[in-house]
């Protein structure tokens, strides 16, 4: 196995890490305490390529690997993660799902200006009733023919209110379950779609997460992603790779928590000598370095077995149990080592902290991660 990275890696990895440092971390405490969409950060990001990364170059997208992916949204969540998982919604749910799945004609009226970062996109399947239970969708879709009407409620959509295009899961034929179930691309504007309050979050505050109400909105046939009852396969096939970017989220968060962590134990000093030279934080220290390093290497599995088109299903279910579990320990670690001063936001990681939380529940909690790799191992 090769571990070595490409030049191209190695320069989107630190594009991604310039970045992060100049244009994310100035206002980035600001912006989490006043829930603040961080609105020129994201455009700069579409200039730069980040928000269509993987996607072909003749559908507006930079056309990278997987792995590099995986390196800049690390490098992003060190410092931001409520940036970083902006772009990781853009890129793996909504930019994956229409490259993949959709016709020519979405790709060219849809897919290109959410690629070259012009607009961004949101993926809605989470309902009231219908979270970890993806199959129990009460969004309705009903066919006129040539076009559908749309009725219903979707919960906790990341990029709600600053999206301009919506994939929407709804369900067409009840009898059917989860095999009536279809996938549609709505926009914003269309009659009888409104969006509704922020929600006002734990962590990644800077993102912005609401809920969406369709009242017999008007969707064109035209915007139906694949063919009837499409919607589930759907869906589950783009949180597969969508688990990837937040494994990398997760990652990035604890390796953020962690760098600052070391930095500090080399500044501070107690009982005559800098903390990094008692036992134990050398401990906590090493604890943090190894887990994280396993946590790396199994995003770069689940990416580098995507790019190669073998099935990552159960790394990608991996990489994001694990490392979500890792960001939250690191995270709460990195407080500890600062001591008083690491419950104060200046620090960053108490923020840190907050933001690992979610990586252990959205695009599959973790004990759906824990069902996805069971059944992968038992097939």
């Amino acid at each position: 196995m090769e571990f070595n990275l490409t030049e191209e890696q190695i320069a989107v990895r630190d594009a991604a890490r310039e970045f992060a440092q100049v244009e994310l971390l100035p206002g980035v405490i600001e912006r989490d305490e006043h829930q603040k969409f961080p609105t020129e950060q994201v455009r700069k990001m579409g200039e730069l390529g980040f928000m269509g990364m993987m996607v072909a170059p003749e559908w507006g997208g930079s056309g990278l690997d997987t792995v590099s992916y995986v390196l800049a949204i690390e490098e992003l969540s060190k410092v931001d993660a409520s940036a970083s998982v902006i772009m990781s919604v853009n890129n793996s749910l909504v930019c994956a799902g229409l490259e993949k799945y959709g016709n020519d004609a979405q790709r060219e009226k849809y897919l290109k200006p959410l690629a070259m970062g012009d607009v961004i996109g949101a993926f809605c399947l989470s309902e009231p009733e219908a979270g970890s239970d993806a199959t129990s969708q009460h969004t309705t879709a009903v066919d006129m023919g040539d076009h559908y009407v749309l009725n219903g409620t979707k919960n906790w959509i990341t990029n709600g209110s600053t999206a301009t295009y919506y994939l929407v899961m709804a369900q067409t034929h009840v009898e059917l379950k989860h095999k009536g179930i279809n996938a549609f691309i709505v926009e914003k504007g269309m009659p009888g779609f409104t969006v509704g309050i922020k929600e006002n979050k734990l962590g990644i505050r800077g993102s912005d997460t609401h809920s969406l109400m369709f009242q017999d909105v008007i969707v064109p046939k035209a915007n139906r992603i694949g063919e009837d009852g499409f919607g589930f396969n759907f869906a589950m096939g783009v949180l597969n790779g969508g688990r990837i970017g937040i494994a990398s989220q997760a990652l990035g968060i604890a390796s953020g928590a962690y760098e600052l962590a070391l930095e500090y134990s080399k500044s501070r000093k107690a009982f005559g000598k800098s903390i990094s030279e008692h036992q134990a934080i050398q401990f906590k220290l090493a604890h943090m370095a190894t887990e994280i390093d396993a946590a790396r290497l199994l995003c770069l599995q689940a990416a580098w077995l995507k790019d190669q088109g073998r099935d990552f299903a159960k790394a990608s279910a991996m990489a994001k149990l694990f490392a979500s579990r890792v960001a939250m320990e690191t995270s709460v670690e990195a407080i500890q080592i600062h001591g008083g001063y690491g419950f104060v936001k200046e620090y960053h990681v108490e923020r840190m902290m907050r933001d690992a939380k979610i990586t252990q529940i959205y695009e599959g909690t973790s004990e759906i991660q824990k069902i996805v790799i069971s059944r992968e191992l038992l097939k």
